[in-house]
């Protein structure tokens, strides 16, 4: 007897069943297949009925996974235009100089992959000859992020196409001679031919994203027109375990961004072994993107598996490629046709049945060879569907067989990624399988010869024609010819010349102040990308929401809650602001698009980045060295900065070293103004040096990082000195003297140098005032805007000196003649003013804010890592004693009357 008080289905379920008994019959006829057909059987229904629903646009949560076979049947392949003939003579020579330029580089030891291009070849030749726009296309040309592991297949067909020789073939990874080729990608080594560097792995996919996001940005900005341009990423499957890799994947389903496909390479191997030894990293990656809305391509099975789908009349066969974890495929591509039989098609009598109609050469041509990723055929498929899919980005899916080709000993194997070289006798082998003109008597001295048909060669015209055909090589960089952008009027950087009065202004406020008069320049305002992390309330940008607009493709569908309010949150389809949520990844990968459009798109573009300085650098410092391996131009700034500025936030957000992790990048000028009148003198020669016109010899290729502080303090007037600006952009100039700051010292007082960066410079200050009145010693105090820049240019004096040219560091220049010691003082570790120590000729010592962070007030902290106007008192107190110029216990007396 049915309990009346028992909780019905119906009443489980939130939503109101308004026909229980059609329900009902739906559930009865689904029992029945179950029943009837099992439950095989009643899963295929279900999957097929959720396919169609969702094909029809009924709104229902999506199929996540799918059986592990192609998304595209062989009868709905489109045939493949052009020669597959000469496409797979192309191919051949492609990957043979792959593979011997890795195996004769391999006698000096620079190593090398051959596993990887062997894999994936037809993915890239099948876009080469049939997809991948070149620079001479309609608009930009496609964006190519290729796999930095496939980097010989790339520099072969380059070799093939006559835009490399065997030299440089030779020169693999040996470029200090000057003809070399790098490792992996590399635009900052050789320009011309690679525009992004994408070996750190998970910054390819990352950067890829924001990439077509960016092209979106300058269309809907009325920059340039983008949209025949395609975004292209080539990943491993191994990759993708990264957590930059899927990052930002809900970031390009949401924004619609069908101008990106994502390649990735499944051989289910990565470094090591197996990717999912246990798993299926396809399914796994299936669901995850289809999960984030993208559209998913599986490219899994190639021709010769045609036959067993058609006998799998039970389904058994789809049954078992779920089952079969990855680690057991990989064994089955080095096993024989017998224990295939037993592990694989034992496990069902239904696939027992289907074995017996299958040869041994049919297995092992299934189990060894035939993968979706190695067929042109299959990959045309894939691609055509990709770019003709509208509304989200697509992501293929392509199983292919790491090694593939190089024969018995690499293919599969869980050393393959760590192998170098093949043997004189696996070349010839891989000879005979891809049918090469090669002769045996080639091979001097067990060398193994390049191959090329000639440059008048049905193949080489073939390729050439194809890329004609597809706007020019690829890949490349161009760098079109650009006027140099003109300087925003003056006005905006002299604004800070006067000081503020008596008005309270960090230096924060200062960069927004002047970015917001720059973006109303007539000429250049419209190319500033204004960059922010979720922020823009904390640096007071928000006064930038009406006039900018925030940007989002789908412009403003809502009434903001602040709409009646001056500076109301605003987004519009053409803003301005990329305000990218709580991201630093995704905001350097907006930064690194913006920064190189120059060279992308012909069009420059001024982003600024401003963040929490303690989450920049030490949270994407590798994507900073991928700006500059990438040549990209901009001002990063690094706001709330130094370790006691920001109060009450304590050890997590007390940034006491991005000036450290900063100097250590070339491509870095790192910045740490105290004043907004240096601010504005160090962003003017910024915009000079990177957009207009460089000075010879300066390399325009490098970008800002400037340090500012939420410090409010009134901003002096600019100082009427010599040579002030060019002290400013070098590092140092004497901001004043014990005389000039109004301070009358005792006849022939000891004198010290204090130098002090950023908000610093103000308890050097008082500490001026201090040593003066209650101490008798004269203090001068320097401004050093950049210890980091005065090293540089120390290094190439020294450099200099060694060539046997007479060059004197700038920081020696500007102190000489200065009287008495040097002490350093900056709110960073003791390690961002030592940088310049050995090129002070003076007597040195430094103060700084060492070891972790505290929550308290400025003052304490200050107090507690010593850096505090009295601190530096006692430490120039016992400068000066170790020196005999103040008695012994003044150092003492000191420490007793400030509570040190």
């Amino acid at each position: 007897m049915t309990d009346p008080n028992a909780i019905q289905p119906s009443e489980l379920d939130q939503l109101p069943d308004r026909d229980p008994e059609e329900t009902a019959e739906w559930q009865a006829s689904l029992d029945a297949v179950t029943e009837a057909a099992g439950p095989h059987r009643a899963a295929y229904l279900m999957r097929r009925t959720l396919e169609r629903a969702e094909g029809a646009g009924i709104a229902l949560p999506k199929l996540l996974e799918t059986d592990y076979v192609n998304s595209i049947p062989t009868a709905a392949e489109p045939a493949v235009p052009g020669d597959e003939a000469m496409e797979q003579r192309i191919t051949a020579w492609n990957r043979w100089n792959a593979a011997a330029m890795v195996t004769r580089g391999s006698k000096y030891g620079v190593g090398g992959h051959i596993a990887t291009f062997a894999s994936a070849a037809w993915l890239y030749e099948t876009g080469f000859n049939h997809f991948f726009k070149g620079k001479e296309a309609d608009g930009s040309g496609d964006q190519l992020y290729i796999q930095g592991h496939a980097s010989p297949g790339i520099y072969a067909r380059a070799f093939l196409d006559g835009r490399l020789t065997e030299e440089q073939l030779d020169n693999f990874r040996r470029e200090a001679g000057g003809n070399g080729l790098p490792s992996y990608p590399h635009p900052r080594r050789l320009p011309w031919l690679w525009e992004f560097p994408t070996v750190s792995m998970g910054l390819g996919p990352l950067s890829a994203i924001y990439q077509a996001r960016f092209n979106r940005y300058l269309t809907n900005r009325g920059i340039k027109d983008t949209s025949a341009s395609h975004v292209w990423a080539f990943l491993g499957d191994g990759e993708m375990d990264e957590p930059e890799s899927t990052a930002a994947l809900a970031l390009a389903a949401r924004e619609e961004l069908d101008n990106l496909t994502f390649v990735i390479n499944c051989n289910l191997q990565r470094l090591d072994g197996p990717v999912r030894a246990n798993f299926k990293i396809v399914q796994e990656l299936e669901a995850q993107f289809r999960g984030a809305g993208w559209n998913v391509i599986k490219t899994l099975w190639g021709t010769a598996w045609d036959e067993l789908f058609r006998l799998d009349t039970t389904g058994a066969l789809v049954r078992r490629l779920r089952q079969v974890p990855d680690a057991q495929i990989q064994t089955y591509q080095t096993r024989d046709a017998a224990y295939i039989r037993q592990d694989f098609f034992g496990a069902d009598p239904a696939l027992v049945e289907l074995a017996k109609l299958l040869s041994d050469d049919k297995i092992l041509e299934c189990f060894h060879f035939s993968r979706g990723g190695h067929e042109a055929r299959k990959v045309y498929a894939a691609y055509k569907a990709a770019v003709e899919h509208k509304g989200a980005p697509t992501v293929i899916l392509a199983q292919t067989v790491k090694g593939h080709t190089l024969g018995e000993g690499f293919a599969s194997k869980n050393a393959n990624h760590q192998m170098k070289k093949l043997t004189v006798d696996e070349f010839k082998n891989m000879r005979d399988l891809l049918g090469l003109p090669i002769k045996d008597s080639d091979f001097v001295d067990g060398v193994v010869p390049y191959g090329h048909p000639g440059a008048d060669s049905p193949e080489v015209r073939y390729l050439q024609e194809r890329r004609a055909a597809l706007g020019g090589p690829a890949p490349a960089r161009r760098v079109h010819p650009v006027a140099p952008l003109p300087a925003p009027a003056q006005k905006a950087f002299t604004a800070f010349d006067k000081g503020s009065g008596s008005q309270n202004v960090a230096t924060t406020m200062a960069f927004v102040r002047l970015v917001k008069d720059l973006v109303r320049d007539k000429e250049t305002g419209k190319r500033w990308v204004p960059i922010v992390p979720d922020e823009a309330r904390t640096f007071g940008m928000e006064s930038l929401f009406p006039s900018l607009g925030i940007y989002s493709p789908k412009g403003q569908t809502y009434e903001p809650v602040d709409r009646d309010q001056l500076m109301y949150y605003k987004e519009a389809r053409n803003g301005q602001i990329l305000n990218e949520g709580i991201t630093e990844a995704g905001s350097m990968a907006d930064f690194i698009a913006a920064s190189t459009s120059y060279a992308t798109h012909g069009e420059t573009m001024i982003p600024f980045y401003i963040f929490y300085s303690m989450f920049g650098w030490q949270r994407t410092a590798d994507q900073m060295w991928q700006l500059g391996d990438q040549l990209g131009r901009g001002f990063l700034v690094g706001a709330t900065a130094g370790r006691t500025t920001l109060t009450g936030e304590g050890l997590q957000h007390a940034d006491g070293h991005s000036p450290v992790i900063a100097a250590t990048n070339p491509a870095a000028l790192t910045y740490d103004p105290a004043f907004a009148y240096e601010v504005a003198v160090i962003v003017k020669d910024g915009l000079r040096r990177m957009y207009g016109e460089a000075a010879p010899g300066e390399d325009q290729n490098v970008f800002y990082y400037l340090t500012v502080y939420n410090e409010p303090l009134p901003q002096p007037a600019k100082p009427s000195v010599d040579g002030i600006d060019e002290g400013i952009v070098k590092g140092l100039y004497r901001f004043n003297t014990a005389e000039s700051a109004g301070i009358t010292p005792p006849a022939n007082a000891p004198r010290i140098q204090l130098l002090g960066s950023g908000t610093a410079i103000h308890w050097a200050l008082k500490a001026q005032r201090l040593l003066a009145e209650e101490w008798g010693v004269a203090a001068d105090v320097w401004s050093a805007t950049s210890w980091s820049e005065l090293r540089r240019d120390a290094l190439e004096a020294d450099e200099a000196l060694l060539r046997g040219e007479e060059r004197v560091p700038f920081v020696r220049q500007a102190l000489q003649g200065a009287e008495g010691p040097v002490l350093a003082v900056s709110d960073y570790m003791r390690q961002v003013p030592d940088q310049i120590a050995q090129w002070v000729e003076q007597d040195w010592s430094s103060l700084g804010a060492d070891g972790f962070g505290l929550s308290d007030t400025r003052e304490a902290a200050r107090r507690h890592f010593g850096v505090d106007a009295e601190s530096i008192v006692v430490a120039a107190l016992a400068q000066l004693a170790g020196r005999g110029e103040v008695k012994a216990t003044a150092v003492k007396e000191a420490r007793a009357k400030y509570g040190l």
